[in-house]
C-alpha cells in the first residue's frame, strides 16, 4: 500500500520506518526541514535499537521518502497516519490539540476523494468525532479513524513490528478495511485485531497507561507501608506479583515512573474525564500521581540521611540520568530530578549515563558528569542509584568500594543484588527495604 505518516518525532519516525519495513510505500512528512533532510539521507538522532539500521535500509530502497509538503502527501495516498504531539496545556494538564487540528485543516484542503485520515496521537476521547466534524466542513469525501500506538521506549521498534495487539476505531467497513491491509502481515501471524468505536479506541490507550501506573504507584505506597513496618517491599512484591490475577510486570517498587508521554497522557486522561462529567470515577489518579512524586522526595529525604542530616560539603554520585534504560530521554525523569534536588541542597554532583550524558547536561549544566563510572564516584561519600541501566548491574562492588570515600550505595531502582555488594563491605539502603536485611 501507499501510506503517509504526518509528524516525524518518536512515534512517526518509528512507525513510517516499520511501515516501509514491512513493504508499503511511504512518504513521512514534517515541518522541520532539517529534521525531514536529515531523514531522507537515512539518518535519526533517536536512540532506538534497531531503529537507525532499518531507516536506513527502508530509504535506501526506496520504501521510504520524506518531504515538508502536505499537499504532496495529499497526493501521494489516500491513508495517512497523524502521529503529530499533544504536549500538556500550558495552563491545565488537559492535553494541547492544537498540532493536531492544524494538520487535519491543512491536509484537508488538498485530500483526494475517499481518503482516510488515522489518528495515532494519544488524544482525550471525543477527539476522533470532532476531528471528523472538523474535516467534513473542508471535504466530505474523507473520513478520520483512531489507531492509538502501544510503542515503549527502548523496544519501540519491536513494538511496532510485532505488537501484541491492534486497535482500531472506526466508523465505516471501508476504513476498517483499509487498516486490515495496512496491518495484514501482522493478522496474519497472529496478531490480536480490536476493531471498535473511535471513542473506545481513544480509551484504550488512556486506560492502559493509567492501569499501568496504577500498579506502579500502589507497589511504591507498599514500600512507605514497609518501612513503618519494617518489611522488605521487594518479597512482598515478588509473593504478590505471584498471583496469576496481579502478575509481576509493573510491581517493580522503586523511584517511579517518568518520561514524556506516561506522565502526561494519564494526567491528561483524569482531566478529560473531568471534561465529561467522570472526574469522580478516575479521582483515584490523582492520588497516584501524589505517590508517583513522593517517591523522589523520599529517596532525597533518605539520601540525606544517609549523609549525617546534611549534604552540605558532600559528594554525591549519581548512577543514571535517563528516565529509563535502554533510551536517552531525560524528560520528565526521575532520576534527573532527585539529582537536581541533592545538588540544590548543598551537595557535589557527579553524573554518569550510558546515553543520557548530552541531553542531561543540556537540561541540568549545573549537575557535574563524569564520562565513566569510577570518576563518577571518585571520592564519593554516597552513591545513588537512579535508572537500572545493566551496566549498573554488572559493576565490582569490591573495585568500586576502593574509589569511593564511604561505601555508602542507596538503590533507588531496589534491583542491585544487596547480599552481593553488602558481602564486597558496603552499605546498602533502599526504600521498602530493612537495614541489614538479606534481600
Amino acid at each position: 500500500m501507499r501510506m503517509t505518516v504526518i509528524g516525524t518525532g518518536y512515534v512517526g519516525t518509528v512507525h513510517a520506518a516499520c511501515m516501509a519495513g514491512l513493504g508499503h510505500e511511504v512518504l513521512g512528512t514534517d515541518v522541520d526541514a532539517e529534521r525531514i533532510a536529515a531523514l531522507s539521507a537515512g539518518r535519526t538522532s533517536l536512540r532506538e535499537p534497531g531503529l537507525h539500521e532499518l531507516l536506513a535500509k527502508t530509504v535506501a530502497s526506496g520504501r521510504l521518502r520524506f518531504s515538508t509538503s502536505l499537499a504532496e502527501a495529499a497526493s501521494f495516498a489516500r491513508t495517512h497516519f497523524v502521529c503529530v504531539g499533544t504536549p500538556r496545556q500550558p495552563d491545565s494538564d488537559a492535553a494541547d490539540l492544537r498540532y493536531v487540528d492544524a494538520v487535519v485543516d491543512d491536509l484537508g484542503r488538498h485530500l483526494r476523494p475517499g481518503a482516510l485520515v488515522v489518528g495515532k496521537s494519544t488524544v482525550p476521547v471525543g477527539t476522533t468525532a470532532r476531528l471528523g466534524r472538523r474535516l467534513a466542513a473542508a471535504t466530505r469525501e474523507s473520513e478520520v479513524a483512531w489507531n492509538p500506538d502501544f510503542l515503549r521506549e527502548g523496544s519501540a521498534v519491536e513494538d511496532a513490528m510485532r505488537p501484541e495487539r491492534i486497535v482500531v476505531g472506526v466508523t465505516s467497513e471501508h476504513a476498517e478495511a483499509a487498516l486490515r491491509a495496512v496491518y495484514d502481515p501482522m493478522l496474519r501471524a497472529g496478531v490480536p485485531f480490536f476493531s471498535t468505536d473511535p471513542a473506545t479506541a481513544e480509551l484504550v490507550k488512556a486506560a492502559a497507561n493509567s492501569f499501568l501506573a496504577t500498579k506502579v504507584s500502589f507497589i511504591n505506597a507498599m514500600a512507605e507501608v514497609c518501612d513503618a513496618a519494617g518489611a522488605d517491599v521487594t518479597v512482598l512484591a515478588k509473593a504478590v506479583g505471584a498471583d496469576s490475577r496481579i502478575g509481576a510486570d509493573f510491581l517493580e517498587p522503586g523511584l517511579g515512573f517518568g518520561g514524556s508521554c506516561f506522565p502526561k497522557d494519564f494526567r491528561a486522561f483524569a482531566a478529560r474525564a473531568e471534561e465529561i462529567g467522570a472526574g469522580e470515577a478516575v479521582a483515584f489518579l490523582h492520588e497516584v500521581d501524589r505517590i508517583n512524586t513522593r517517591q523522589r522526595w523520599r529517596t532525597v529525604a533518605l539520601a540525606r540521611r544517609l549523609t549525617g542530616g546534611s549534604f552540605a560539603g558532600r559528594r554525591v554520585a549519581v548512577l543514571g540520568a535517563a528516565f529509563k534504560p535502554g533510551s536517552d530521554d531525560v524528560r520528565d525523569s526521575p532520576a534527573l530530578a532527585v539529582a537536581a534536588a541533592v545538588r540544590q541542597q548543598g551537595a557535589v554532583v557527579r553524573v554518569h549515563d550510558p546515553q543520557a550524558m548530552d541531553n542531561a547536561r543540556a537540561v541540568y549544566p549545573d549537575l557535574g558528569y563524569a564520562p565513566d563510572i569510577r570518576k563518577a564516584c571518585q571520592d564519593a561519600d554516597l552513591v545513588l542509584h537512579l535508572t537500572p541501566w545493566p551496566e549498573y548491574g554488572d559493576i565490582d562492588p569490591g573495585a568500586l568500594a576502593a574509589v569511593v570515600r564511604r561505601p555508602l550505595l542507596l538503590d533507588a531502582r531496589n534491583c542491585l543484588d544487596a547480599r552481593r555488594w553488602r558481602s564486597a563491605g558496603w552499605s546498602l539502603h533502599a526504600l521498602g527495604r530493612p537495614i541489614g536485611g538479606t534481600s
